[in-house]
C-alpha cells in the first residue's frame, strides 16, 4: 500500500512525546524536590514557622511559599501549552491564568512575611538594602503585571487577533524573563540567608545544612534548564486542532 508524501511528512514531524512525557515529569520531580528541601531547610534546620508572634520564625514561610509560588507553580503555568496540547485552547488559556493566580497568591503572602519578619523584629530590620530584595521585588511586579496583561489580551474579550498576535512575542519573553529572575532570585535568596545567618555555615567542613543549601541551587537550576529546553524545542509545541481558528498565534 502506498503512502502519501504528505502523511509521510507528518509522520517525520510528530514530536517525540515520550521523551516530552520525561521531560515533564523530570520538572515536576525537581520542583517538589525543591520544595521539600526548602521546606527541610526552615522547618528542622531553622527552627519552623510562626507568624506574627515570633517575627524570625514568620521569615520561614517566605522562602517556601517563593519557591512554591513564582519556581514550581510558575513552571507548571509555563508549560500548560505543551502539557495540554490536545485540550481546547481556551480551557489550556484559563488553567495557564489560574496557576498564575495560585502562583501570585503564594508570592504575596511571601513578601507578606518577609515585609513582617523585618517590621515587626525586636530590633528592626531595613527593607529592601540587598540585591536579592531588589531582583525579587521586581520579579514579583513584573510577574503581576505580566499576568494582568495576559489577561487583557488574550482571555478578556475584545481583542482582535492581530493585537493577540503582536503581543505574543513579548509575552512568551517576558514570561521567560520573569521565570528566570525568580530563579536568579531564589539562588540570591539562598545565599544572602546564609551568609547573614547568626552561625555561620562553615562550608569548608560540608555540614548537613550546608550540602543541603547546594543541593537546593543545583535543583532550581536544573529545574529551570529542563523548562527552557522544553520551551525552546519547537516539535513539543503545540498544534491548533481542525476546529480552532486558522490563524496560529506565535507561542500557542
Amino acid at each position: 500500500m502506498l503512502i502519501s508524501m504528505d502523511a509521510l511528512d507528518k509522520e517525520q514531524r510528530r514530536p517525540n512525546l515520550g521523551c516530552f512525557t520525561i521531560l515533564v515529569l523530570l520538572v515536576q520531580g525537581l520542583g517538589l524536590t525543591a520544595v521539600i528541601l526548602v521546606a527541610v531547610w526552615m522547618g528542622h534546620f531553622r527552627e519552623g514557622f510562626a507568624w506574627q508572634s515570633k517575627p524570625s520564625l514568620e521569615f520561614n514561610y517566605h522562602p517556601v511559599f517563593m519557591v512554591i509560588g513564582l519556581v514550581f507553580l510558575y513552571a507548571d503555568a509555563i508549560l500548560a501549552y505543551r502539557v495540554f496540547r490536545n485540550v481546547k485552547k481556551i480551557y489550556i488559556k484559563v488553567i495557564h491564568a489560574v496557576i498564575h493566580v495560585g502562583a501570585l497568591m503564594f508570592a504575596a503572602v511571601g513578601l507578606k512575611a518577609v515585609f513582617d519578619s523585618h517590621n515587626l523584629a525586636t530590633k528592626q530590620i531595613p527593607n529592601l538594602y540587598s540585591l536579592h530584595s531588589w531582583l525579587g521585588l521586581a520579579t514579583v511586579i513584573l510577574f503581576g503585571l505580566q499576568w494582568l496583561g495576559g489577561f487583557l489580551t488574550y482571555l478578556f474579550p475584545g481583542m482582535n487577533t492581530g493585537m493577540r498576535r503582536m503581543m505574543m512575542p513579548f509575552h512568551v519573553f517576558f514570561g521567560m524573563m520573569i521565570f528566570l529572575m525568580a530563579v536568579g532570585s531564589a539562588l540570591t535568596g539562598i545565599m544572602e540567608k546564609a551568609t547573614f545567618l547568626s552561625a555561620p555555615i562553615e562550608y569548608s567542613s560540608l555540614p548537613p545544612e550546608g550540602i543541603l543549601l547546594n543541593c537546593l541551587g543545583l535543583c532550581l537550576v536544573a529545574l529551570a534548564a529542563v523548562v527552557i529546553y522544553i520551551m525552546t524545542r519547537s516539535d513539543y509545541k503545540r498544534q491548533p486542532s481542525p476546529d480552532e481558528e486558522h490563524i496560529q498565534l506565535v507561542g500557542d
